[in-house]
């Protein structure tokens, strides 16, 4: 908090207004009193200059690359961590000791399993509908099965609910793949970790063992790390407004879902891959790079660049790493895809016109390569997502839920419809 004042100054008079401090990152200019000192509202649309609330999960820097989950940069937490050791540390503020991550591990590992009649709420979807539609309708209906953590002003429940979600999103989303595909449903197991239970429920079948590779498994941990959080983005805001009204946890988190959904937001990478396909072979990368450059050309890179950062993402130095260990893994170096990106990877980072744009590769450039590479159609890339979300999620929602400060979510418009009319009888028209 500071003793600084904005002035606003409208024919004539002049209000102040006070302006609040973070702990790090731009001051804001508190006008939560500015309709009721001036009879005004702010127009800010997409609220791209408007801090709809306060928190103390993440922290984005764009100018510098910098992520910090509760304070870690998000590289380190990425190299030393595990997945459900930052779900602990998103959830609960600090990072577990031995026993509390054990503990919170084991909670999360025995929650996994769905209830049984959701079989059959699986079994209602077509099996062309999108994963995204089946996660989107299965997180909803989690409501109707668990009745017991769906009270918001209960603490215990919040905490269930909370644990059963970040348990649970990764059955729901390898189920939907495996409807998707005609495959028999893949329970959990609980000698599994995280990251190799969700790969073994997408990829084993009854008929034969299936062996979870060290290697991939780490690239999915990361994957689910690198996405866990990322400050008050689109899905975010649209959970935490959800649950301003006091809907419970489910229906917030499948509002979050049904606005990852969109291309613009958590389909980036499965444009990106697709891209890479509509380029095809290295040859025609020069073609597709001019028209990137060609103002007129509605083509537009995908993959590159990124809204927030205007420095190399720093979630996109560890997937690059990444991508390189899975495929040497998978041994798929040679795949023509595979070739394309890393060929337009190199020029990306050595064009003067990239550089100058600072047009440097993103996150979900290299997220596609791998998910791919491993086996995942593109149609599963946003559900994956959404399962590494999650726990952002719920850790921005329990938040929202405890902070005495925050109300129903309820922004202005700028009215540009007509006025007053008189109603004619439709006889007479």
């Amino acid at each position: 908090m500071t003793d600084r004042i904005a002035k606003l100054e409208i024919d004539g008079t002049s209000y102040e207004f006070p302006i609040i401090s973070g702990s790090v990152g731009p001051d804001v200019i508190d006008i939560r009193s500015l309709y009721a000192k001036t009879g005004h509202f702010t127009f800010d649309p997409g609220y791209t200059s408007t801090g709809s609330t306060e928190s103390a999960i993440t922290y984005i820097d764009g100018g510098k690359g910098t992520l910090l989950y509760r304070g870690y940069p998000i590289e380190q937490l990425a190299d030393k961590s595990s997945f459900l050791e930052v779900a602990y540390l998103l959830l609960k503020g600090e990072l577990p000791s031995k026993a509390e991550f054990d503990e919170f591990s084991n909670t999360v590992t025995r929650h996994t399993m769905l209830h049984q009649q959701m079989v059959k709420f699986f079994e209602g979807f077509r099996r062309d509908a999108h994963p995204m539609a089946i996660v989107c309708g299965a997180v909803g209906a989690m409501s109707a099965f668990y009745h017991d953590s769906t009270d918001i002003t209960d603490p215990e429940q919040r905490t269930i609910a909370s644990h059963r979600l970040i348990a649970k999103i990764p059955t729901i989303v390898a189920w939907a793949y495996k409807y998707s595909i005609g495959q028999p449903f893949v329970y959990p197991r609980n000698d599994e970790d995280y990251a190799s239970n969700f790969l073994r429920m997408c990829f084993a079948v009854p008929a034969e063992e299936y062996v979870v590779s060290p290697t991939i498994a780490k690239a999915m941990d990361r994957i689910f790390t690198l996405h866990a959080d990322h400050e008050q983005n689109a899905s975010t805001s649209t959970v935490r407004l959800a649950g301003s009204s006091h809907a419970n946890p489910f229906a917030c988190i499948a509002a979050g879902v049904a606005s990852l959904w969109g291309p613009a937001h958590g389909g980036a990478n499965e444009a990106c891959l697709q891209m890479l396909r509509e380029i095809g072979t290295v040859d025609r990368i020069p073609e597709f790079v001019a028209r990137a450059k060609d103002k007129s050309d509605p083509f537009r890179l995908m993959g590159f660049g990124h809204r927030v950062y205007k420095n190399f993402d720093p979630r996109a130095t560890v997937m690059q790493q990444t991508a390189k260990e899975v495929l040497a893994e998978l041994g798929v170096e040679n795949n023509p895809t595979l070739q394309v990106a890393q060929e337009l990877e190199r020029i990306a980072l050595e064009d003067e016109y990239f550089i100058e744009k600072k047009l440097y590769p993103n996150v979900d450039f290299y997220s596609g390569i791998i998910l791919d590479a491993i086996g995942f159609p593109t149609e599963m890339f946003t559900a994956i997502f959404a399962l590494a979300r999650t726990v952002g999620w719920t850790s921005q929602w329990a938040e929202m839920i405890e902070d005495p400060k925050q109300k129903i979510g309820r922004p202005r418009q700028l009215y540009t419809g007509a006025t007053s009319r008189d109603y004619v009888d439709i006889s007479q028209r």
